[in-house]
């Protein structure tokens, strides 16, 4: 069976950068699942799997505007320094996580201004850069009914690894340090 739209699909992958770091992988034995055109993982590395079947391994390489986009200078925007928690020694390069109308995102210190506000990015961190795969198709198959329900459930249809709305950064406060790694079904 190929790999076409609202198909259930299972792949084994290694996610690396250009410098050879690896940002995320499949664990042993626990394929990553996702149904085609449910927008669960990232576009091109979905549409190069169309057509591929169970056993297909190769290694895809997707420019940024395939993945996570380029870097867009409207996500840079200035914040109040008081939004952050008092008990932190904010720096450039520390991310943070705050909540939006779509649920939480990842926030990036860009550096700190002397009229008391950081500049954040509101980038997802993998724009701009040039994603490869190793993959190997691991399962082609119909969902099942609990699959495409967990689709509409709250919560569901996605990872919501996309860049957040410019609209975020302001009347949310960070909530806590985090690392954004591109884990779990973000692909």
């Amino acid at each position: 069976m190929q790999i076409a739209d609202k198909m259930f699909v299972a792949i084994d992958y290694r996610l690396t950068l250009d410098s050879g770091e690896e940002i995320d992988k499949s664990e042993a034995n626990e394929p990553l699942g996702f149904i085609t055109g449910a927008s669960q993982v990232i576009p091109g590395l979905e549409k190069a799997l169309m057509g591929k079947a169970a056993g297909y391994e190769a290694k895809i390489v997707l420019e940024p505007e395939e993945a996570y986009g380029a870097v867009r200078e409207d996500l840079f925007q200035e914040v109040p320094k008081d939004r952050f928690p008092d008990d932190t020694d904010i720096e450039p390069g520390m991310t943070f996580q705050a909540q939006g109308p779509q649920g939480p995102f990842m926030i990036t210190v860009a550096s700190l201004n002397a009229n008391d506000t950081v500049t954040v990015d509101l980038n997802h961190p993998m724009a701009g850069k040039r994603l490869q795969f190793d993959v190997k198709v691991v399962e082609v198959r119909q969902p099942t009914a609990d699959e495409i329900a967990e689709l509409s459930a709250p919560g569901g249809c996605g990872c919501g690894c996309g860049s957040a709305p410019a609209d975020n950064a302001c009347g949310c406060g960070p909530s806590e340090q985090s690392n954004c790694g591109c884990g779990g079904s973000c692909g």
